[in-house]
């Protein structure tokens, strides 16, 4: 029997009905959840955290398993004729469903009780204290990090940086971003995320902040220098080096998740010249905005508030509430379905316009490219999270030094010629 080679088959049917047990898990899971959030969750908190996070966690997990029995290489086949990846029906709705949890998080948790009492007994055990509306989210990212993370290395198993970089995050997000704050909080110290500092996490450079952590005495102090240490001096040596991938694609639980959970949807960025230019003028606007708010908020406290009054603390609202969580919560993670999984890092991300700087202007990293190789398939540009037209770059066999590119890798991982590969060479004006 001849070997089907047809592009519109992408499994057998060994897989499909594995699959399909996956949906069906997922969905009791998805079931467990609704009934928790109902208060199912607040009466019987174990029995329906296991439910629930179990189900959903093994359906993905069963799921994402026959891309490990594939063949080696990248299968993104039907990926445009499919509605959940291709802006259909459920694709709209699942971002719907995104949008509305953040808002419902954010600005209503009350009606989250059911969900957060669920997570009581991982809290009582990591943390010391009950679940509040944040520790379930955390709990919830972190799981769709590594859950998806998983179904990413099965998909990416034959490119080695992939896997690495995937682990990466996955181990960033769970012992930095989950463990380690939950341990600190254990043990009556202030809650820090060591993988996160300014101007992402824009607090831990402000006036109060800094005085509520160095409260705690030596392991404050350490903080403080940590975060200071990793702002002023790391990030500009590691971009130098290595270019923003060190943080973007490695580090960060932001880039995690989109890398992760919303690598499904990196096809939708939008590629033309008109979203490049609102591209400079948001991200940039909102480095220039978070610099001016620390600015502000220093200048009233060396005044004692006397210099500016409550035009300072004004602006830290402003910022948190539209820079911290419509921008990076609401639409970043919300619009995964619709815009791609890079909203926030290409269009508001702080840390990314300012790691971008270093790498277009002082960077040894770049994506080299052969261009005698290039058969203008378009791979690399349709994959491209960031919406950097690469094929153009490629065509004309010039090298991409770009402030936007986060050095994911893909571009290179699925080009059918080699033509692209991701390098660390000297200066070039």
């Amino acid at each position: 029997m001849s070997k089907d080679i047809s592009l519109a088959v992408t499994d057998g049917s060994g897989a499909n009905k594995l699959q399909k047990t996956g949906i069906a898990l997922l969905a009791f899971g998805v079931l467990a959840t609704i009934i928790a959030a109902f208060g199912a969750g607040a009466t019987q908190p174990v029995l329906f955290f296991w439910l629930s996070i179990g189900f959903i966690s093994a359906g993905t997990l069963v799921y994402a398993y026959p891309y490990f029995q594939h063949e080696a290489g990248i299968k993104n086949n039907n990926i445009f004729k499919n509605g959940m990846t291709n802006r259909g029906a459920i694709a709209w709705f699942t971002g719907l469903v995104l949008t509305g949890f953040y808002i419902i998080l954010y600005w209503f948790p009350q009606y989250l009780e059911g969900l957060i009492r669920m997570c009581d007994p991982l809290s009582w055990l990591l943390r010391n204290k009950a679940a509040d509306q944040w520790f379930l989210y955390g709990t919830l990212y972190t799981l769709a990090v590594l859950v998806m993370g998983f179904r990413f290395i099965g998909k990416y198993r034959h490119n080695r940086y992939q896997i690495i970089r995937t682990l990466s995050v996955m181990f960033f997000q769970l012992g930095f971003a989950f463990v380690l704050p939950g341990l600190l909080l254990m043990f009556n110290e202030p809650e820090f995320y060591f993988s996160y500092f300014w101007p992402l996490k824009y607090g831990y450079l402000w006036p109060n902040d800094i005085n509520y952590v160095i409260s705690s005495g030596g392991l404050g102090y350490f903080m403080i220098f940590w975060g200071a240490i990793l702002t002023f001096i790391a990030t500009p040596l590691l971009t130098y080096k290595y270019g923003k991938r060190w943080y973007c694609s490695w580090v960060c639980g932001c880039g995690g998740l989109a890398e992760t959970m919303g690598d499904p949807y990196r096809q939708l960025s939008d590629k033309s010249l008109k979203a490049w230019k609102i591209e400079r003028y948001t991200v940039h606007g909102v480095l220039v905005f978070i610099i001016i708010t620390t600015i502000m908020l220093w200048l009233n406290s060396a005044w004692e508030g006397g210099l500016l009054g409550t035009w300072s603390g004004n602006f830290s609202q402003w910022y948190g509430f539209f820079i911290g969580s419509i921008f990076s919560g609401v639409i970043g993670t919300g619009f995964y379905p619709i815009f791609g999984n890079r909203v926030w890092c290409r269009f508001g991300c702080p840390m990314a316009a300012i790691l971008g700087l270093f790498q277009r202007f002082k960077s040894k990293f770049r994506i080299t490219t052969n261009g005698g190789q290039c058969i203008s398939c378009g791979n690399c540009s349709t994959y491209c999270e960031m919406g950097i037209d690469v094929r153009a770059y490629a065509q004309k066999g010039k090298n991409i030094i770009r402030a936007s590119c986060v050095g994911c890798g893909v571009c290179s991982a699925v080009c059918p010629r080699g033509v692209l590969n991701l390098e660390n060479l000297r200066d070039e004006k």
